[in-house]
């Protein structure tokens, strides 16, 4: 069937309008090499072909820039080694809107697609090369220097064309069949946040950029392809999809996925995208809700403007639980069994589309803008849908970890200011913890409660959300916006109040300076708190025999996950006590899903109670993720069951993703000291995993010798 190409309209023959004012400079941030602050980037035009077989992305991208100073001599882009440039070329292009592009997809082993354009009357449609050069910048990622031509002016526009090859990018997962539920087809996906787009394709890789996108994608016969776009048709004649993201987005929101995947409809604006053998499970848990959770949303913070909301299921091997990519939510298919998990990840994506999406931070070092401002709205929705009870009692898990985070960095660690220096050479990636979120909401609680009326708040986050979208904005627009908002709490000095100053929110390390009123949540919370409370008691009989009165069976995920949590923060327990919760829960909790599993098991492996290790080595032959697997081999390298922990790694490598493979071996090293180094074959001296369960064999104490478990991927679950 045929259908019109999403890709912009050819301009007209009207009038040029008259050149628009002069915009601010993007925020200078020190994880781009680029040229971000000379030029205004338009619109990019990428032509992309899957090649699945050889684990390559042909591209071809056209940028629509103007330069913001006469006579700028080249410009920089962010690239990755991971790309090879087949060529670079300029062209002048047309003053009106963005030059419409088509493109050719040569036979295979023939380079990346060609370009075409179908231009207005005047326009000049030759291009000439451009010399450009790779150099190195930091361990994620180049610069890449194009030198321009002397004929470009100020503010006239102009394209430059880049044709690529991209092999092993860290922002493009390919996985194998093997690798999928379904087993059926290849599967690749895209994961831009921070830094890693800049693999994925050249570009002003830093949130302070925004700008429209299209897109033209070739991809083996019978290969759904999705992208983070208000538009997307599929050419059937062409072989092709066309996508176009209408509103302004910064390089890392772009997204693309590809792979066995059938829709189904969920409300009147979402669906949701999943292998087959998902599709029931992933319709079942989120039919109706979605537009439940957006009408709140949008009764708190204003219209909905992206369109659709759409959530694609992604294999085990999506490296985190779930991310904001506009109009598609990425999300790991591994949450769908743990209902409440799935309920919070994807509210929390939903409150990303106004705090994220539309309003961005303008660089890394301000992450909390988006997070905080995000898990701020999310328990706003929450609220309004579920109650306060529930939400208080999800707050108090995540400020619980919050803190359990903080006791193993120190309240002097760096990475719990709001306002994180970012050296250069840093990772931005390694500023995602819990402070970012949970700090960040503890800060934008502070100011709600200043204005003394969380309607009020809400009325000022919509005209903020209204002044600010689709830009990318710095901590002092978010609190200059709100002291003019409530004038007569400036009047007030609100942000100079002894102690709680709004710098010193910003910049200062350790727990947030106030906590939000959780007295909501009691009915739920003081139960788990009872609980543990008994399990600690003597004598331990008695507790025992109070504690197995109390169904947890019928306790909500959250409080289930926090009464272990607490257990898991008092270990190693006695081993009586251990032997006595095994008999009154671990069957039980073997039957619940997988985040009430994981924490029970690491109950298990910290206490080394080798009667259950059996339901350890279950779980891991069972799980392909790193949030269900890392932790646990973590935890086993930690103590006297590493051989233990090879044996299983042995037995279960060939089902993980490489990636994983990799960070999974680099514990392997770690716990067995420096001088063992885990391959990918079994050894042949594995006698020591069957003496490892032995309930009387000693245990080994590493103290600092393994590192790697001080901050468990369970305690951040991220979601970005």
């Amino acid at each position: 069937m045929a259908a019109q190409c999403c890709c912009r309209k050819a301009p007209g023959a009207e009038a040029a309008p008259a050149r628009p004012p002069p915009e601010p400079p993007p925020a200078l941030d020190v994880a781009s090499a680029s040229s971000a602050q000379l030029f205004r980037l338009r619109h990019l035009q990428l032509g992309l072909e899957l090649r699945p077989e050889a684990r390559e992305l042909a591209g071809c991208l056209v940028l629509e820039l103007c330069a913001l100073r006469p006579a700028p001599r080249a410009l920089v882009l962010d690239a990755h080694p991971a790309l090879r440039l087949h060529s670079v070329s300029f062209r002048r292009a047309s003053a009106v809107s963005e030059s419409p592009c088509t493109f050719a997809f040569p036979a295979p082993g023939s380079g990346p697609p060609l370009p075409g354009f179908a231009d207005a009357p005047g326009a000049e449609s030759a291009s000439c090369p451009l010399a450009f050069r790779l150099d190195p910048f930091t361990d994620y990622g180049s610069s890449l220097t194009v030198t321009l031509p002397p004929e470009v002016q100020a503010h006239q526009p102009f394209q430059v064309i880049l044709r690529y090859t991209s092999t092993d990018a860290p922002a493009i997962w390919w996985l194998d069949p093997e690798l999928t539920y379904g087993n059926a087809k290849p599967f690749v996906f895209t994961q831009g946040h921070s830094v890693c787009n800049r693999s994925f394709f050249p570009c002003f890789d830093t949130p302070a950029v925004k700008c429209t996108y299209s897109a033209v994608v070739k991809a083996p016969l019978g290969v759904q392809v999705l992208m983070s776009a208000t538009q997307s048709v599929y050419v059937e004649e062409e072989g092709l999809y066309h996508f176009h993201m209408e509103h302004p987005v910064p390089a890392y929101l772009v997204a693309l996925v590809a792979g066995d995947l059938k829709p189904a409809d969920i409300g009147p604006r979402s669906r949701v995208w999943a292998e087959p053998c998902l599709l029931p499970t992933a319709t079942s848990k989120l039919s109706g809700a979605v537009e439940q959770w957006l009408s709140a949303a949008e009764r708190l913070y204003g219209p909905y403007m992206w369109g659709r909301y759409d959530i694609v299921f992604l294999p085990p091997s999506f490296p985190i639980v779930a991310m904001e990519n506009p109009c598609l939510t990425f999300i790991i298919s591994s949450i769908l069994e743990s209902d409440e998990f799935l309920v919070i990840d994807v509210i929390h994506e939903v409150a990303h589309s106004w705090f994220g999406n539309a309003v961005t931070n303008a660089t890394w070092e301000e992450m909390w803008l988006s997070e905080g401002l995000a898990t701020y709205a999310q328990r706003r929705i929450t609220t309004e849908t579920y109650g306060a009870a529930f939400t208080c009692l999800e707050t108090a898990f995540r400020l619980d970890a919050l803190h359990r985070q903080m006791r193993l960095l120190g309240e002097d660690s760096p990475v719990s200011k709001l306002q994180v220096k970012l050296e250069p050479g840093v990772n931005p990636s390694h500023l995602m913890n819990l402070f970012t979120y949970e700090k960040g909401y503890c800060f934008v609680y502070y100011l709600s409660q200043l204005c003394g009326d969380p309607q009020r708040f809400d009325d000022f986050l919509r005209a903020y959300v209204e002044k600010y979208k689709f830009t990318s904005v710095v901590a002092q627009d978010l609190l200059d916006s709100f002291l003019s908002f409530f004038p007569e709490l400036k009047e007030q000095s609100v942000d100079c109040r002894a102690g709680l100053e709004f710098e010193r929110w910003l910049n200062a390390t350790g727990p947030p300076l106030a906590e939000p009123d959780l007295s909501q949540g009691s009915s739920l919370t003081r139960p788990v708190e009872a609980l543990f409370q008994l399990w600690t008691a003597e004598p331990l009989e008695q507790a025992a025999a109070s504690a197995s009165a109390i169904d947890i069976s019928k306790w909500r995920t959250f409080q289930t996950a926090l009464f272990l949590d607490r257990l898991l923060d008092g270990s190693p327990l006695p081993q009586e006590v251990v032997m006595s919760l095994s008999k009154c829960y671990s069957s039980l909790l073997d039957s619940m899903n997988a985040e009430i599993r994981i924490r029970w098991l690491q109950i298990v492996v910290r206490n080394d109670y080798y009667p259950d290790l059996h339901r350890v080595r279950r779980f891991l032959e069972s799980q392909m993720s790193r949030m269900y697997t890392i932790p646990l081999y973590e935890d086993l390298c930690t103590g006297a069951l590493k051989s233990f922990a090879l044996e299983v790694f042995y037995q279960t490598q060939g089902r993980l993703h490489p990636n994983l493979r990799r960070t999974i071996q680099q514990i392997l090293s770690q716990g067995l000291g420096p001088s063992a180094e885990p391959s990918t074959e079994p050894s042949t001296d594995l006698g020591g995993a069957e003496a490892d369960t032995n309930p009387d064999s000693p245990a080994l104490l590493l103290g600092d010798e393994a590192p790697s478990s001080t901050i468990s991927l369970r305690d951040v679950n991220v979601s970005a």
